[in-house]
């Protein structure tokens, strides 16, 4: 599976960009307010790529952060939401604005993005709702405590916000948690299911 392609940005469109890697030009389709994020013609760049493959097409989405590409994810993960309305959804609002409309319930901002409408915007809050991967934040993601450990249990389908402001809790409690980083967060994990369960 790729996961980045790099090269020299060749070509922008509307929502789509070429990257020329060695002689060998990729296309990518990409959230329209997002090519410019690319930089200019000539530039160096890395796009973080998502592969469609079925029998009658191969087509590339590319990102410029894994933020994005982790919200398109979640975004197909949706009853009934395909590649092509989830980069309609992110050309028509930021990640971070997605966000927080979905955390907040904000219906009108969500009925605002072209092609969106009540009943598809219900269906974003029902099932993504607090399950996002946290885009507001300045630096990746894996530098908030325990990442792993929350990004796993939001991928179990326990609400991600509530997972992270239990393990802060754990972790603030203390307790007899192991002092070996991995017999930590292994004992973290589990007794953040447990919790989780009986909630």
């Amino acid at each position: 599976m790729y996961n980045a392609i790099s090269g020299t940005l060749c070509h922008k469109g509307l929502d789509l960009i070429r990257v020329d890697n060695n002689g060998i030009e990729w296309e990518f389709s990409v959230p329209s307010r997002s090519v410019d994020a690319f930089g200019m013609m000539g530039d160096r760049v890395r796009v973080l790529c998502w592969l469609l493959h079925r029998e009658d097409q191969m087509r590339l989405f590319g990102f410029p952060t894994e933020s994005e590409r982790a919200v398109f994810v979640e975004l197909l993960s949706v009853d009934g939401i395909g590649p092509k309305q989830a980069l309609k959804i992110l050309g028509g609002i930021g990640a971070e604005d997605l966000e927080r409309a979905l955390d907040s319930e904000d219906l009108a901002r969500l009925e605002s993005i072209p092609g969106l409408g009540k009943k598809t915007a219900q269906k974003l809050v029902f099932s993504l709702k607090g399950k996002l991967p946290s885009v507001g934040r300045t630096g990746p993601e894996s530098q908030e405590p325990h990442a792993d450990i929350i990004r796993a249990l939001a991928e179990m389908g326990y609400d991600r916000k509530r997972a992270a402001d239990l393990i802060r809790q754990i972790v603030a409690e203390g307790g007899s948690l192991p002092v070996k980083a991995d017999d930590r967060e292994r004992e973290l994990f589990r007794r953040a299911i447990v919790e989780l369960s009986g909630s």
